[in-house]
């Protein structure tokens, strides 16, 4: 008569791997939910069928030292709407006028280059650098 007991098998888990998965899955969706803003707005903008570059005829720069430029060349402040309009003259469409302009500039630089091209009737284009 056989009086050994039979050996029964425990059923078991590995748990080592198990630790490493959750960390990993831990760091996952922390970096997707900084990701994911919920306070964006979609918007359809709109899409053109052409190219809508348009060409700069004439080029107004400011530097960090309230210095103006008008197509590379230095003027004074006062003298900008004189020499736009001057350089207008002769325009046959609508011309366009392109502000590059330092960060570190004024601001109310920035503002009498554009109000001296819109009461010319100029198109505007700002450019602000953020050198």
């Amino acid at each position: 008569m056989n009086i050994r007991r039979k050996l029964k098998s425990h059923a078991e888990v590995h748990t080592g791997a198990l630790n490493d998965i959750l960390f990993i899955l831990l760091f996952f969706f922390l970096i997707v939910s900084t990701l994911a803003n919920p306070n964006v707005v979609k918007v359809d903008t709109p899409r053109g069928k052409n190219d809508t570059k348009v060409k700069q005829t004439i080029v107004v720069s400011i530097d960090k030292n309230r210095q103006m430029y008008l197509m590379q060349k230095p003027i004074a402040t006062d003298s900008l709407e004189h020499e736009l309009q001057r350089m207008m003259a002769n325009a046959t469409d609508t011309p366009v006028i392109a502000l590059n302009v330092d960060s570190a500039a004024f601001y109310g630089d920035f503002f009498k280059a554009l109000n001296a091209g819109k009461r010319l009737k100029a198109k505007v284009v700002a450019n602000i650098n953020p050198n």
